[in-house]
């Protein structure tokens, strides 16, 4: 039995090495989808302010201080606009700057009567409230689909489009949404923010250290339908199933030998090169 195990575990360990650089795709995409729903109210908040001051008219400017905003509003015979003194940022309209300080004092009016949940903006509120009854106005006329929030339509829009206006600095990749490009960032910069609490290990994205966790708790939540045998991830699934299927889609371009996983090619090309373990 414990033979097994360990065989088990060093094929998983196998397998995931083989899978490393597609892996690190799924994850930042299993992340994102998770991030969706945890982040998802502080877009939406976002959204429901642009679209409150736009509707309000009301026109915001950045100034770093407050002389040189009352310099603009002398040239241009505007009011003296108001000047946030903790971030320095200005505001055309008292009202606007109102809300703004929201930020920094943290004041949250507006309250969900069905979950608690507290907003600064009333726009805020009715937006989440979709969450609650379900609608979702926002429909897109290409393929149907339909979202409770503006700002959420406009993200699915890029799908379309193919628009990826967050680009990386330093590796030049592209992304459809800002998120993305912060959760790209972490291969740059090594940063491991999810860290198991049972052992200390930790990750770069929220999906392997749900994944991960499956060590510990013994979860094997993807089964063969052929044999029963279940596995910890989809991928080792996905590469089991190859033995009932004979499925060989990797292939020696020395000798045209071909097998049912990248690893074993590798393992294989060595008798070509050389090379030894």
């Amino acid at each position: 039995m414990k033979s097994e195990f360990i065989k088990e575990e060093f094929e998983e360990i196998k397998i995931e090495e083989t899978f490393r650089v597609k892996h690190e795709d799924i994850e930042e995409q299993t992340d994102l989808m998770a991030l969706k729903e945890a982040s998802h109210e502080l877009n939406e908040r976002q959204e429901e302010e642009e679209h409150y001051y736009k509707h309000h008219d009301f026109m915001t400017e950045e100034r770093s201080t407050q002389a040189s905003s009352q310099k603009r509003a002398q040239n241009t015979g505007t009011k003296s606009l108001f000047t946030c003194q903790q971030c320095g940022k200005s505001f055309r309209h008292k009202e606007t700057f109102k809300y703004h300080m929201r930020i920094h004092t943290g004041e949250k009016p507006f309250t969900c009567q069905q979950c608690g949940q507290s907003f600064r903006h009333k726009g805020s509120l009715k937006g989440h409230m979709r969450t609650h009854s379900g609608e979702k106005p926002f429909s897109c006329q290409q393929c149907g689909q339909s979202f409770r929030h503006k700002g959420s339509l406009i993200g699915h829009m890029r799908i379309h489009t193919g628009e990826k206006p967050y680009t990386c600095q330093q590796c030049g990749k592209s992304f459809s949404h800002k998120r993305s490009l912060k959760v790209h960032m972490r291969t740059h910069t090594g940063e491991k923010p999810y860290i198991c609490q049972q052992c200390g290990q930790s990750f770069s994205y929220k999906g392997s250290l749900e994944v991960h966790m499956r060590i510990h708790t013994g979860e094997k939540p993807f089964t063969c339908q052929q044999c029963g045998k279940s596995f910890t991830r989809e991928e080792t699934l996905k590469l089991h199933v190859r033995v009932h299927t004979g499925e060989k889609p990797y292939i020696c371009r020395q000798c045209g030998k071909s097998f049912s996983d990248k690893g074993r090619l590798e393992i294989h090309m060595r008798t070509h090169t050389g090379e030894k373990n």
